[in-house]
């Protein structure tokens, strides 16, 4: 509590007496002072980071490629945040609905929370279970997404086409929300 009043008061008095307008025109130094803290000396960082710099192996033509870290097929592993499964399988069903309902929504009429509530639901539930099995099945069975990563459909295209659908869905259903009605 005395701290705080202290500090209180050390700002109320610069305030109220000008300092807090920049340096002295005459000296150049600033005209408040504040009390040095002395430091302990017995405190030392260093830097424990060890860089390896060395030559650099190159594999000639006739070597085989160095083995691929083995992929875990584990369920929890392939389903755990860090996973390759999650954010693919959302980043799935996203595009796929965010393509869904703008169509409903330029063939119907209907905004987002409608679809919802006329037998959306079913679709819905249908839809995530298809895509998270077709999904599950090659990554429980040690295919990894990248190996089948080619050119302009890579998996890293997947997963930021997959992120923006995340937020375009988000955006449609907020902005149909204050608008009161279907965007289109």
């Amino acid at each position: 509590m005395a701290t705080s009043s202290a500090m209180q008061s050390i700002l109320v008095s610069l305030v109220t007496t000008g300092v807090a307008k920049g340096l002295d025109s005459s000296r150049m130094t600033p005209r408040c002072y504040m009390p040095r803290q002395q430091r302990n000396s017995s405190v030392v960082v260093r830097c424990m980071a060890e860089e390896e710099v060395g030559p650099v192996a190159t594999a000639s033509p006739s070597s085989p490629p160095p083995p691929k870290a083995k992929v875990s097929t584990d369920f929890f592993d392939v389903l755990a945040f860090s996973g390759p499964a999650p954010e693919r399988i959302n980043g799935r069903l996203a595009m796929t609905g965010f393509v869904t309902a703008i169509a409903v929504e330029l063939f119907k009429g209907e905004d987002v929370f409608a679809q919802i509530s006329d037998g959306g639901i079913p679709w819905f539930l249908y839809t995530t279970v298809l895509l998270s099995v077709a999904s599950l099945v090659p990554l429980l069975s040690g295919v990894t997404v990248e190996s089948k990563s080619k050119g302009f459909m890579s998996s890293d295209a997947e997963l930021w086409n997959g992120r923006v659908a995340m937020l375009g869905l988000v955006g449609l259903a907020l902005t149909e929300y204050v608008k009161g009605g279907a965007l289109v």
